[in-house]
């Protein structure tokens, strides 16, 4: 199963993350590798392209984490940063994603 390494860079943005290489030029992502392999071009780039917000207690029990201080958190599987601000009670996220475009 090919997938994505996105989740291991949650720091690094999306823009940068997808013009990253291996030594034989092809994209250091694998997912992208596939899509590039059978002749996709990388399209843009879409840092905030779906959000999910919820109570800090949602976040807790979603991700199987604690977040005592209001900050920006890395938790399992996110491909960004997660933002928690204790005193709205409130976790905001925004899941960025990559266009691949295929000539058909």
């Amino acid at each position: 199963m090919c997938q994505n390494l996105k989740e291991r860079y949650p720091t690094i943005p999306i823009e940068h993350y997808v013009r990253w290489t291996r030594d034989d030029g092809s994209s250091f992502d694998p997912w992208i590798r596939v899509h590039t392999g059978i002749g996709a071009r990388i399209g843009p780039a879409i840092p905030e392209s779906m959000r999910i917000t919820g109570t800090v207690a949602d976040w807790e029990s979603w991700t199987k984490m604690a977040f005592p201080e209001s900050g920006d958190y890395v938790f399992p599987n996110g491909l960004a940063m997660l933002h928690i601000d204790r005193e709205r009670d409130a976790g905001e996220y925004w899941e960025p994603n990559v266009w691949l475009i295929h000539t058909i």
